[in-house]
């Protein structure tokens, strides 16, 4: 402000054309001439000296002098290439590929899978989010990634949306014969959907827990579960009621496996409930089938 008031001093010849205007608007209007001398003095600080410039001037190139004597230096923002995000995947699945291949039970596994750390999604979350129900059982239920209820607990699928999946299970006479888990074992920021790089991440702890219960069906659960395991592009809409091939990713292992509907997705569309339930009943009806038939061909 000193600076501004000196050139005042001196007289307008000692200011800009835009800063002479200002200043005969000061001399004029004397009951204001010290606020618009204020607002004079912080606009020079800043470095403005013109309304408007006879020719336009690119402020933000490198080497521009702007009048204030400061040089504008302008970094451009620098993105973290995308091969370099890829390599940071690359790793944190070889880290998991050798985690997961190194645990000999779901005990060892869930321990891996708590201590691992190539996954951004553990720093938001309370805790790693494993599995739940018979590690026996015939169908392995997989979902997309944990809520803000199974974070709290420890356990997939215990909120609002498990509740509802725990009764149509039951009432289609699968609720003994399910193990629960996920494609993701942390809760996403904002109970967002999982990103294709956090599911391959967890992957090979998937495939390994796969490989460890060896249901004889899986169910997938809401799109984000489906399309990735499945490497499929449709929706859930064109992806449910129809059977598919789950293959591991060394191809060892092939595994039937029914997309369905995502229970949370029911509890905003109670219409599509019968979908879903449609879906159960073909689950049910081919993990009996084998049975049935047996039953048929026992003489009396």
């Amino acid at each position: 402000m000193g600076s501004v008031k000196r050139k005042l001093d001196r007289g307008p010849a000692a200011l800009s054309t835009w800063g002479r205007a200002q200043y005969r608007l000061a001399t004029v209007m004397d009951p204001t001439a010290r606020a618009v001398e204020s607002l004079l003095a912080f606009w020079a600080d800043c470095g403005v000296d013109a309304a408007l410039a006879d020719a336009t001037e690119n402020r933000l190139a490198v080497g521009a002098n702007p009048a204030n004597g400061r040089p504008a230096v302008a970094e451009p923002l620098t993105a973290i290439p995308t091969t370099a995000r890829e390599s940071d995947t690359d790793l944190a699945i070889a880290q998991a590929r050798a985690a997961a291949a190194g645990a000999e039970s779901l005990a060892e596994l869930e321990a891996a899978i708590a201590a691992f750390d190539g996954c951004a999604l553990k720093a938001g979350a309370r805790r790693a989010v494993f599995a739940r129900g018979d590690p026996s059982a015939p169908v392995m239920i997989i979902g997309e990634a944990p809520g803000g209820d199974e974070d709290i607990q420890g356990l997939p699928f215990v909120g609002r949306a498990g509740q509802l999946l725990d009764r149509m299970l039951a009432a289609a006479g699968l609720g003994e014969r399910v193990y629960i888990t996920n494609t993701v074992f942390w809760r996403p920021p904002g109970n967002r959907t999982p990103t294709p790089a956090e599911q391959a991440i967890c992957a090979p702890f998937l495939e390994r827990a796969i490989a460890l219960t060896a249901p004889k069906v899986l169910l997938l659960v809401g799109g984000a579960s489906a399309k990735f395991l499945l490497g499929r592009s449709e929706g859930i809409l064109t992806l449910r009621g129809r059977w598919f091939a789950w293959r591991s990713d060394d191809e060892a292992l092939e595994i039937p496996a029914l997309p369905t509907l995502h229970p949370a997705f029911l509890l905003r569309q109670p219409a599509a409930k019968k979908k879903s339930w449609a879906d159960l009943l073909m689950l049910a009806e081919r993990l009996d089938r084998p049975a049935r038939r047996s039953e048929r061909h026992t003489p009396d």
